[in-house]
């Protein structure tokens, strides 16, 4: 499987492949048409209680991974929609936080891979 987060503010390439909005929020600027998704996938994305706890705190980001785990433990369905995808093609996992080492979609590409 290969999943591989990205800003969505970073636009477009050919080397995307299946692109997917893991956010729980819509980007701000961000145009709809021009975002080219293939998918949102709201409901994969932290709880909105655990996203304002995290607050894009590096501090808290071992805590953030083992609650979010939990979470995504939790919702199989969408964790398998998700691995369905990255057993066909690659799978850019978009989000919108402006730190690229601590964030959902980096969370959630190790979660797939190890999970």
């Amino acid at each position: 499987m290969a999943f591989y987060p990205k800003r969505i503010y970073d636009g477009p390439s050919e080397q995307d492949g299946m692109r997917i909005l893991v956010d729980r929020i819509w980007p701000r600027g961000v145009a709809k048409h021009e975002a080219k998704l293939d998918e949102w996938l709201k409901d994969i994305a932290p709880s909105r209680e655990l996203r304002t706890w995290f607050g894009h705190d590096a501090a808290k980001w071992a805590e953030f991974k083992r609650r979010y785990f939990k979470e995504l433990a939790d919702n199989p369905a969408s964790v398998e929609r998700l691995r369905r995808c990255g057993r066909r093609r690659r799978v850019t996992l978009l989000f919108g936080a402006k730190d690229t080492e601590h964030n959902n979609a980096v969370a959630l590409a190790e979660y797939l891979r190890h999970h």
